[in-house]
């Protein structure tokens, strides 16, 4: 009874705040099945550690020290189980898409500047903008390599971003262009891609990347590494137990890690409110830039040829998410007129992209 007393009275409105907001995630991943193996935890997990003395604190601590803190162990693992989920066949069967996966890019140094303006320090700014590329392992990578005092928040806006994808986007891309341009039927121009191509291409990647943005290194290289698990061809099972085990298994347990930081001392910051509106500029303005850029080829290429606008707003990093978004609203325009294909390549471009712009904050910020 004593200790029931004494755990009541230590309840504070911090933590009944945090609840909520841990309920909410839970509702969001449940109800609306918005990326539910990584809201679910996050929310529980957000609970868990704004209950008055919890024991789970210190557990989830030294998860968090172990998986994250000390060398960003887990965000690099689950990239090799979401290399291994990527094709990328529509992008090496038309490599001009890659050019769009760049373009989606630019809310993250646009939003970095910006964040730079409300009074953040470089390496705070730098960790908040790169929430725009919409992925969330390299958004912990940056945070944590610059040591950021926003961690938490940071993390969460990532995730949640990633998550509101099908609701942020839609609107964006309506705002940036007109129904004749959503109309635009594209020519299939995939190939056939050799199978040594596809071994060829992570081994390259890897290469070029590691040449030109040296701190990216980890996060292309086991992206790549698990890319090549699966286009190997004699290790199909490794590849499955990436894809699925591996995978959903880091997943869960990043989502209740990344709750360690969501106590309402560290989390319920004016900071935080910032943050969250910041990452969601960031958002807009890649989505912004991918939809400009085939704006602008279009005013060169004849009809026929032109691009439909739409599948530049799946260069963000959201994969597969944002090219389902883009393809969903091409069959709402038109039931015949299927975009998945092309979205498909410029989302996985945009994977590789957001990596790359990481690495290059990464290079200018240290």
């Amino acid at each position: 009874m004593e200790v029931l007393l004494q755990t009541v009275m230590g309840i504070e409105i911090g933590h009944v705040i945090m609840w909520a907001i841990g309920g909410i995630l839970i509702y969001l991943a449940i109800k609306k099945e918005m990326e539910p193996s990584l809201l679910l935890p996050m929310g529980f997990g957000a609970i868990l550690v704004n209950l008055p003395f919890s024991g789970a604190q210190a557990v989830i601590d030294h998860i968090f020290e172990i998986g994250i803190n000390s060398h960003e162990l887990m965000p690099l693992v689950l990239f090799i189980g979401i290399g291994a989920m990527i094709d990328f066949e529509p992008l090496l069967s038309n490599p001009k898409l890659m050019l769009f996966g760049a373009a989606a890019q630019f809310g993250i140094f646009f939003t970095m500047f910006l964040a730079t303006l409300f009074g953040f320090d470089v390496h705070d700014a730098a960790s908040v903008a790169i929430i725009g590329a919409a992925d969330g392992p390299t958004s912990i990578f940056v945070a944590q390599t610059l040591n950021s005092t926003y961690t938490a928040a940071i993390m969460v806006a990532a995730y949640s971003y990633m998550a509101l994808v099908p609701i942020v986007q839609p609107p964006i891309i309506k705002l940036c262009t007109t129904k004749k341009e959503r109309l635009i039927k594209m020519k299939n121009t995939k190939k056939k891609v050799s199978k040594t191509t596809r071994i060829l291409f992570p081994i390259f990647v890897t290469i070029i990347v590691g040449l030109v943005a040296p701190d990216a290194v980890a996060l292309i290289g086991f992206l790549m590494f698990g890319n090549l698990i699966r286009e190997c061809g004699v290790l199909n099972s490794l590849s499955q137990t990436a894809q699925n085990v591996l995978a959903n298994l880091i997943t869960i347990f990043l989502g209740i890690t990344i709750a360690s930081r969501m106590t309402a001392a560290e989390f319920l910051r004016v900071e935080t409110i910032i943050i969250m509106l910041l990452g969601l500029v960031a958002f807009v303005f890649d989505t912004f830039g991918g939809v400009m850029l085939a704006k602008f080829m279009n005013l060169f290429l004849k009809e026929g040829n032109k691009i439909n606008p739409m599948i530049g707003a799946a260069g963000i990093s959201a994969f597969p998410m944002a090219s389902r978004v883009v393809n969903k609203m091409g069959l709402e325009e038109d039931k015949t007129n299927f975009l998945l294909m092309q979205a498909v390549g410029v989302n996985v471009s945009g994977q590789v992209a957001s990596v790359i712009a990481g690495g290059l904050i990464l290079a200018f910020v240290k």
